[in-house]
C-alpha cells in the first residue's frame, strides 16, 4: 500500500513525524507537506502561481519527504500526481482539534477531502494542543488502532479522527453542529499597530454521540464524512414546489 502523509502545520511539525511513523506499519510512506504553517486554510488551492516541490531537509526515519510552497490541498494534488498509484492519504496529526464547525476551516481535513476528490481514501487526524506539545507517543497506539479499523473498509471513504490527550477508547461519532461566537478581538502589537484575532468558541454544550462529546469524555472520535453537502430534508420539502423561473 502506498500512503501519502501530509498536514497543515507544515513539514517541521512533530505531529506529521508521528503520523508517518505509525503509517509505516501499514505500507510504503511518502511525506509531502507545506513548507510553512497553513492552519485554517480550509480547502484553498493555489491557482495564481506555480508550485515548487523540493526535498525536505527534515528526515523521517528513511521516509522520502518533500515540502511544497502551497496549501494542504495543493500538497495532496501534487504529491499524488508525482507518486503514481497512491492508495491512501493521511493528514495530521494536527496540533489542535478539528471538531464540529471547525471542520469547515480545517486545512487538515481539506487534505483528506482533496484525496477523496481524486478517488483516494482520506483520513484526517487531530489532537489537542495547549501550552505544552502533545504526547504523541501516548497517542500513537490509538492512531494505529484507528487506522487498522478504517482500513478494513476498502471502499472510497473520508474520515475525521480526533484524539483527546489521554484516550480511554474509541467511538463512532457524528459532527457536532453548534453556533459559535465568531468574535473579532482587537489588540495592539509591540509596534503600536492595531491587529485582530478571530475567535471560534462554541456557544452550546456538545450533544452525546458527537465528536465534541466523545473527546470531552476521553474517547477518540471517528466521524465518517461525505462530500455531498446537499440538505436532503430541505430538498424534499421544496422539490414539489414550482421552481423559480
Amino acid at each position: 500500500m502506498r500512503i501519502l502523509v501530509t498536514n497543515d502545520d507544515g513539514i517541521y511539525s512533530p505531529g506529521i513525524a508521528s503520523l508517518a511513523k505509525v503509517a509505516r506499519r501499514f505500507g510504503e510512506v511518502r511525506v509531502v507537506a507545506p513548507d510553512v504553517e497553513q492552519s485554517s486554510m480550509g480547502h484553498a488551492i493555489t491557482a495564481s502561481r506555480p508550485l515548487s516541490y523540493k526535498k525536505s531537509p527534515i528526515t523521517f526515519e528513511s521516509i522520502d519527504a518533500y515540502r511544497v510552497n502551497g496549501t494542504p490541498a495543493d500538497c495532496v494534488a501534487l504529491g499524488t500526481h508525482l507518486w503514481a498509484k497512491t492508495d491512501l492519504v493521511l493528514s495530521g496529526i494536527n496540533m489542535g482539534p478539528n471538531l464540529g464547525n471547525s471542520m469547515w476551516h480545517s486545512g487538515t481535513l481539506a487534505a483528506a477531502k482533496q484525496a477523496v476528490l481524486l478517488g483516494i481514501k482520506g483520513i484526517a487526524f487531530s489532537t489537542f494542543a495547549g501550552k505544552t506539545e502533545p504526547d504523541f507517543e501516548t497517542l500513537e497506539p490509538y492512531v494505529e488502532k484507528a487506522l487498522a479499523l478504517l482500513l478494513e473498509n476498502s471502499k472510497l471513504s473520508l474520515y475525521n479522527v480526533n484524539l483527546p490527550p489521554n484516550p480511554i477508547g474509541m467511538q463512532w461519532t457524528r459532527q457536532s453542529v453548534r453556533l459559535y461566537d465568531g468574535k473579532v478581538v482587537p489588540g495592539i502589537d509591540p509596534m503600536g499597530r492595531k491587529h485582530y484575532w478571530f475567535t471560534v468558541i462554541p456557544l452550546e454544550p456538545a450533544e452525546e454521540g458527537t465528536d465534541r462529546w466523545a473527546t470531552e469524555h476521553g474517547y477518540v472520535s471517528i466521524t465518517p464524512l461525505r462530500l455531498d453537502l446537499t440538505n436532503e430534508e430541505e430538498l424534499t420539502k421544496v422539490s414539489s414546489q414550482q421552481p423559480v423561473s
